[in-house]
């Protein structure tokens, strides 16, 4: 692979540091903390939002690409980037729609995927 594009072995180590780094911490907050996996998923997601609003967040993802724009701090990221784009656009009724417009992709494939599993797999006990 060629540096010309963007892509270098470099730029893949620092997305898998990166990755790796949140992944790292949500482990530690599970084994550390009181915290369940829900509560940690929703703690990640709120600071994915918290650091998109302070400004945070995107230079995270110019830094580090998908290591930085696939974990869940990145769907926070994303609500945050869609509300205010919607705010900007549509005004105050913008905020939701934005957000929701922002991740209804991601949405849906959880649903349809949640639903998949639901219907084909058999729980234990």
């Amino acid at each position: 692979m060629s540096a010309a594009n963007g892509l270098s072995l470099a730029s893949f180590l620092l997305a898998f540091a990166v990755g790796g780094v949140f992944c790292v911490a949500a482990q530690l907050v599970l084994d550390l903390g009181r915290l369940t996996g829900a509560h940690t998923m929703v703690v990640f997601v709120v600071l994915g939002a918290l650091l998109s609003g302070l400004g945070l967040y995107e230079p995270l993802i110019r830094l580090a690409g998908a290591g930085a724009s696939i974990p869940l701090p990145a769907f926070g990221h994303a609500l945050v980037q869609g509300m205010l784009g919607g705010a900007r656009s549509d005004g105050l009724s913008g905020l939701l729609a934005g957000g929701l417009a922002a991740t209804a992709t991601g949405l849906t494939v959880a649903i349809i995927f949640g639903l998949a599993m639901a219907l084909l797999a058999r729980p234990r006990g």
